[in-house]
């Protein structure tokens, strides 16, 4: 066990900015981490327990940590303790207008922008349950950022009225951005902030857990013995042990996913723009062209950006070349396959098993509570109808740890651009012709 004492110097003591930064370094580490004072423990992971401590300025904290990584662990925490638990320079109040709001999001992002002043977020959210789009746009009249999400409409008329009303930062709390104009925002001057990385890990054990859903029917087995049916028909999986799978993009959700299916037992097969060797070189995968991936995948998981380069990677001429029993799994972007294609495919008996998390025409479903209604969106009805398809409703990121994660990258972007700071990568720029 590796201890660290340390007294705490900071007049407002520690408040939630290193609170939230001391919570993400523990998160990257295997050890547990625990920080005590007066009679009080925190798990060093939960920004929220940091919270409850309520350490002042005077405080002495005590941290302990346990594990196989923990002298790594320790260096990277006492890091943050010397260079991040001390005050900044005074900056102007953010005023941030807060759309698609839903209760988790409160959770984390109110509790971070409580203490103002020297050295904190600064920031002031107003919180709106409404998404940001031509209709409700002017709601952010009066304020300097809008935070907004993958469902939100950031399309050129909007960017460019919320430049009109002085808006100066538009603050993506998620890692895709092909809903902004990145055009219209560099004519209008407004930055555009993303969070590159918040949790792979929740994305990539999703995207399994709802293969393995899809794969080995769960979710008609719950169903079934609910109505005292304990019958195996129409249950019949297949092993993933020594089967191929195929990696479609492979950042850090695609490297997680990887990983994961490694441990299965299978063989992995990677496909990106931009192939890293180093995977190859530690034995992880094996980069392939795009068409020998689907011809030789059993599993195949998207987990690529959307470009134009990458619109319906899966198409009618691409499912044309995979197995008939292929498994396969989306937890990027819907537009990453043509949904009439895959559609049409599924009535000819392709596919052994879906699994969508995201898919082409969702948007007006995503974070919605439609049981009181009919199903009237034709995708969404004629995907439901086959039962090797499993649908959920765009919550692979949704995860405390990531959902926590989401909330500190967002306010450190927020306060990066507040006090002229450094982007980093979370910057988001349109791309030269």
């Amino acid at each position: 066990m590796k201890e660290i004492v340390f007294v705490v110097t900071n007049p407002q003591g520690v408040h939630a900015r290193p609170c939230a930064l001391l919570a993400q370094c523990c998160v990257n580490y295997s050890s547990i981490v625990t920080v005590s004072t007066g009679g009080k423990t925190a798990d060093g992971r939960n920004v929220l327990e940091l919270l409850g401590l309520a350490a002042k300025k005077g405080d002495t904290l005590t941290i302990q940590i346990t594990g196989g990584d923990e002298e790594q662990a320790g260096k990277a925490v006492e890091a943050v303790l010397k260079g991040e638990f001390n005050g900044r320079k005074a900056v102007g109040l953010l005023k941030i207008a807060f759309f698609g709001t839903k209760d988790y999001d409160r959770t984390f992002f109110s509790e971070l922008v409580k203490d103002k002043g020297e050295g904190t977020y600064n920031s002031d959210i107003r919180y709106f349950g409404s998404n940001l789009g031509p209709e409700t746009v002017n709601l952010a009249e009066g304020y300097d950022a809008v935070c907004v999400f993958v469902n939100d409409d950031v399309s050129k008329p909007v960017v460019e009225q919320l430049h009109k009303y002085g808006v100066k930062l538009i603050l993506l709390r998620c890692a895709g951005f092909n809903n902004v104009d990145l055009e219209a925002a560099r004519d209008c001057g407004i930055t555009v902030l993303r969070v590159p990385a918040y949790s792979p890990y929740a994305v990539a054990e999703h995207a399994m857990a709802i293969m393995q859903e899809a794969n080995r029917h769960l979710h008609k087995a719950y169903n079934k013995v609910k109505d005292n049916n304990f019958a195996l028909s129409g249950l019949l999986g297949l092993d993933l042990h020594n089967k191929i799978a195929g990696i479609v993009g492979t950042g850090k959700i695609g490297v997680c996913m990887a990983r994961i299916c490694k441990g299965y037992g299978m063989t992995v097969l990677g496909w990106d723009a931009y192939p890293d060797k180093a995977l190859e070189e530690e034995g992880l995968l094996t980069y392939v062209e795009k068409d020998e991936l689907f011809e030789k995948a059993d599993l195949i998981s998207l987990h690529a950006p959307l470009f134009p380069s990458t619109h319906h990677i899966i198409n009618e001429q691409s499912i044309a070349r995979m197995k008939d029993s292929v498994m396969l799994v989306n937890t990027a972007r819907g537009g990453l396959i043509d949904t009439e294609a895959l559609i049409a495919a599924l009535k000819k008996g392709k596919f052994h098993a879906v699994a969508l998390d995201v898919y082409e025409g969702e948007d007006d479903n995503v974070y919605t509570d439609r049981s009181d209604k009919a199903i009237t969106d034709d995708i969404t009805a004629r995907l439901l109808m086959f039962p090797q398809v499993v649908l959920t409703s765009h919550q692979a990121f949704f995860t405390r740890e990531a959902l926590q994660a989401i909330a500190v990258v967002t306010m450190e972007n927020a306060r990066n651009f507040n006090e002229g700071n450094d982007y980093g990568n979370a910057e988001v720029k349109a791309q030269a012709h």
